[in-house]
Parts: C-alpha cells; structure tokens; sequence
C-alpha cells in the first residue's frame, strides 16, 4: 500500500456496491420529484466566489469553500451548493420562464470541512425548489416531498421527523426581548449552535456573542415553547396543509430551527434521525430575496437540500439497506475452446441485440471457473458451446441458481431464457 498514491483528503470513492446504493438514492429522488411534477435541471460545477459571498454566510465562503485563482486572476471556487447558482440561472430567463417553476437535481458539491463519519469534503446532493409562489401551501409542499421520499426508502416517522419553523416569527420574539437588528443576525449562529455544545458552554458562546444574562434567559424559554407556532398564521396553515397531504406524522414544530445560511427569510425546516444518531439529513427553507440578490426581479422561492453521505450510514443502521443488484449481467457466454471463440462471441451479440445483459468469457479456459466467476458475479444463466453443441446446433444452458442444465436449440435460445426470466 505505501506505493499506491493515496486519494484526495475528503474525496470519495465508489467501488460498484457503493455506486449501487447511490443509484438507487438517486432513482427514489427522481421517482419522487417527478411524482409532484418538478423538472430535472443542474448548474456549473464551478462558480465564481462573489456568487457565495453576498448572501451564503462567511462561514461558507471563507472556511468552507474550495477557492482558487483561475488562469485570468478571478476567483473562483468548486460549488459548496446549488441555491445561488439556481437563483442567478432564474434571474437571466426570468422574463422566459413558466411560473412557478418545480426543478430538482442531483449532483457533485465540494466542502472544505474536516472529514469525518458523515462528513465529507466531496458529496452528492439532492437540490429540489419551487420558484414563484409565496403561499404556504408551497412551504408544505416541499416539506411533503421531504416525508414522501422517507416513505419510500422505508424511514418511519418513529426513525425520522421533519422539523419545521420560521424565522419571521423568531425575528418578532427577539424582537421583543430588545435584541436589535445588528445582534440577530448573530442571535440566529447562536441558536444555530444550540444543540453542538453543552449548555454552559453554548450560554458563554451566547453572552460572548452580545446577549444579555436577561435575553439569554428570555431566548432559551423561547426555544423550549413548543407552542409558539400558534403565534404564526403560515405555521398554522403549512400544518394544516401537510395534514391534508397525508404526511403529518413526519412533521414536528421546533423553534431551535433556524439553518444557519444567511439567505433564509421565512419558513425553515431541517430532517433528522430521531431513532439513533440524531443526525440531519436535510435541510431548507424559504428565500425570497435571493433571485433579487444575484440580480433579478424580486421572486420567491422555496426549497431544501439533502446530501448522500449521512442517508446510507442512517439506512444501515435500521437494515434498510436493500439487497441490489450490483453486476447487471444477466447470462455470460463461456468460451470452450480456441475453436469455440466465435461462435461464442456471435451468440453473445445475438443476445445482446435482444435486449439482454451479456458477457462474454475473454478467454478459453476450464469450465468449472468460468462457471464460478459467473457464480460470484450473481449471474443468472452460463451457456456452454462447445464442439459437441456446435456441431448438434445447441446451447447448454445452465440456471445458476437452481443448478440445473438443459438442452436449449439455438434456434430456440431467445425465447428459451425470455420465459425462464419470466418465471
């Protein structure tokens, strides 16, 4: 191992067991952002900074992100996430484009961030937002999707819940405890931080950060209210919504939701595994400045984020892993012999053009190994052709999973392993 060059810190690699699970998130992601109508889209891998800089938080752009000079002296960085990018795509067709607009999409991102379990600086990322309403009901919508996919994938509300608040009803409460403009900004980081510290030392963090002893003591009667949502007409009406979308049991108000990216205006919601872990799974809100902030006209927007790298540890946990089908071959054709090759390799094309899954053996050798590659591999049938089934014009084919062996005519083998697949 010290001759092999080692991979990039924080970069993964996806041996064909992992890109099988990763293909399989990624179907259930399509299958279910389809299921409410909304358009696959992406965005450039690279962005320039000033993109982030603006509306995404310092944090991001100064400790994050992956930045670097490109050949002209501008900067530019590896995207860190896809809302900026998708809120300036809007801004340049804005006056082309159908409202409200229902796009996903599923790609690479890039974190400096201490690698760790569930952390890492290269990951994929389900993007999915509803551009050009302002209601709730839309709010609800993309919680519903949230819980939808669970569904899918087998998480319970008892492994995952979908926590939900608003940062318009948070701006009044601080309000009311005199914290000002400047400090809540900072207020927000601190609630942020709740929940990664001990209390004493999130209270230091917090008196540190500008509060006082009196609205420490205020926010953290704040935090524990669990029904405060009754002061907001929009919380009411998105629970009211996601009851009537069948979902309400994956859904949990939770003042200490406040997302820490800076661009965030109204509605917030973050999923989490509740079960074990405790950890996030996902996360968004409701941002309707951003498209004015890169340069559009003012348009709503609402929408959430999920990465790839905590959801398998969390379906591990709860053996939820499915059982998939990791080499798509469904018949290797073996070569007998030198004089066996082509008709060998002609019956795997036949096949092939068939619709069918085919290998074929690269070389001669003893049956009994070809036969345990094509055990190992998972594949369904082996065919035999050598120089008695050559002359006689059959195949031996072979039913790797009940053993047995027939006699199948050539003539005869497409619709021979059509209905045995059929079965």
């Amino acid at each position: 191992m010290k001759n092999i060059i080692q991979p990039v810190k924080g970069t993964r690699e996806f041996y064909p067991n992992e890109m099988a699970i990763r293909n399989w998130i990624y179907e259930n992601i399509r299958n279910v952002s389809e299921s409410f109508g909304y358009s696959e889209y992406d965005g450039p891998f690279l962005e320039p900074i000033d993109l982030y800089a603006a509306k995404s938080g310092e944090e991001l752009v100064k400790e994050q992100s992956f930045v670097f000079s490109d050949r002209g002296g501008n900067l530019v960085t590896l995207r860190p996430e896809l809302t900026p990018s998708l809120a300036r795509m809007v801004a340049q067709k804005q006056r082309q484009l159908i409202y409200p607009l229902r796009w996903w999409s599923f790609g690479p991102f890039w974190r400096y961030e201490k690698p760790q379990k569930g952390r890492a600086r290269e990951f994929f990322q389900w993007n999915i937002d509803l551009i050009g309403s302002k209601s709730p009901e839309a709010d609800a919508e993309l919680v519903a999707i949230c819980a939808e996919f669970f569904k899918q994938i087998g998480l319970s509300p008892d492994k995952v819940k979908v926590f939900i608040n608003d940062r318009r009803l948070m701006d009044k409460k601080l309000s009311e405890l005199g914290i000002d403009d400047l400090l809540k900004k900072n207020t927000l980081k601190i609630i942020d931080r709740q929940d990664k510290m001990n209390h004493s030392t999130w209270k230091m963090y917090a008196l540190d950060n500008g509060l006082s002893e009196e609205q420490f003591i205020g926010l953290t009667k704040i935090l524990i209210n669990a029904d405060l949502y009754q002061e907001s007409d929009e919380l009411q009406t998105i629970f009211s919504a996601l009851e009537s979308l069948g979902v309400q049991e994956y859904v949990q108000f939770d003042p200490k939701i406040v997302r820490g990216l800076d661009y965030y205006t109204g509605v917030v919601f973050e999923a989490r595994d509740v079960g074990k872990s405790t950890r996030a799974i996902l996360g968004g809100g409701r941002y309707d400045d951003l498209v004015k902030d890169v340069g559009g006209d003012p348009l709503t927007g609402v929408g959430f984020a999920m990465g790839d790298v905590v959801l398998p540890i969390i379906l591990e946990q709860y053996g939820l892993i499915p059982d998939l089908q990791v080499n798509p071959t469904q018949i290797l054709v073996t070569i007998f012999d030198e004089d066996s090759m082509q008709v060998s390799i002609t019956t795997s094309a036949i096949l092939r053009r068939e619709g069918f899954s085919v290998q074929t053996y690269p070389e001669p050798a003893k049956i009994g190994k070809q036969l345990k590659f094509a055990d190992r591999n998972g594949v369904k049938f082996a065919l035999v052709i050598g120089p008695e089934e050559k002359e006689q014009g059959i195949v031996q084919v072979k039913d790797m999973k009940t053993r047995e062996q027939s006699s199948v005519p050539m003539e005869g083998l497409v619709n021979y392993i059509k209905g045995k697949l059929a079965e």
